[in-house]
């Protein structure tokens, strides 16, 4: 049984992100994400200024008329969220965890999609495919799968964003919208040429969007003394002196290097992507993505 203050959660993960939807999201989300083509609505009688290339020479003979062909766009998509639950991402310093964070901005994006008569599934993964809940249509819909992000317990500890990606593969038959939010935490050999090799395959099929998730504290290591660092995903600690000025500007430097790397594989692939963190509104970010996609 899910208990009260989830629904508490979900409530107010739901009241958030519509009011963003309802202001800004939902045209900025319409303009970027186009249908997949246009279909043949009606034959009408032509019209001053219709473009003649449209008359319907079949028609027009029969009826002895002129007769234009009417197209509409197939507007309707699917859009796959696809959320990253290892243990990294049960992680925040400021204001929420990562995984909250991811949550919320499943909600944006799976309200603004329904607002647009769109399609929306879930894929939760780990080091395996934890949770994978089929593209419907719906406010209810929408909020199982806010449920599912802020409540599953998942299996695994570890990522593969490789094998989730090609999970999206083997469950969609059609191209799909694709959100990839993860902390990008998966420092395993040989893994970063398989993540890249799944992410430039996936963005050929689809339109893959990677959002990352960042908190401070990943990036910047404070003046606290003697610390035990954890790795959330292998369980590995080590004891440092963040008093140290050599030691905390080695933490940095390996930080922004993870940072870089992350950006120079979705460049080299040609995806855009957003970063957002628990230190900062992640509208922003979003908006900010869209705005700029919409210019494009």
């Amino acid at each position: 049984m899910i208990p009260k203050d989830l629904f508490a959660k979900v409530r107010r993960i739901e009241i958030t992100t519509s009011r963003l939807v309802s202001d800004v999201f939902a045209g900025q989300y319409h303009s970027v994400f186009k249908g997949q083509g246009i279909e043949f609505e009606e034959v009408r009688e032509y019209q001053h200024g219709d473009d003649v290339r449209t008359i319907d020479w079949n028609v027009t003979a029969r009826t002895g008329r002129a007769h234009v062909k009417k197209f509409v766009e197939e507007r309707e998509l699917t859009v796959m969220i696809l959320v990253d639950a290892s243990r990294s991402c049960r992680f925040a310093s400021v204001n929420m965890l990562k995984s909250q964070l991811a949550a919320e901005v499943s909600a944006l994006l799976a309200l603004s999609a329904i607002r647009n008569n769109d399609k929306v599934g879930l894929i939760i993964f780990t080091d395996i495919i934890e949770k994978f809940i089929a593209p419907a249509k719906g406010r209810r819909h929408v909020l199982r799968l806010v449920r599912e992000v802020l409540y599953f317990e998942p299996k695994g500890r570890k990522t593969d964003i490789a094998q989730a990606l090609q999970y999206l593969d083997r469950v969609t038959t059609r191209k799909t919208i694709g959100f990839l939010i993860s902390d990008f935490f998966e420092d395993e050999p040989g893994k970063t040429e398989a993540v890249k090799t799944a992410m430039a395959i996936a963005h050929r099929r689809h339109d893959l969007i990677p959002i990352t998730l960042n908190d401070p504290r990943e990036r910047f290591l404070p003046d606290c003394g003697l610390v035990s660092l954890e790795d959330a995903e292998t369980e590995e600690t080590v004891l440092v002196d963040s008093s140290n000025k050599a030691v905390r500007e080695a933490y940095e430097k390996m930080n922004l290097d993870r940072i870089r790397l992350r950006e120079r594989l979705f460049r080299s692939i040609g995806m855009d992507f957003i970063d957002i963190s628990t230190q900062a509104p992640y509208a922003d970010s979003m908006i900010k993505f869209f705005k700029k996609r919409s210019r494009r």
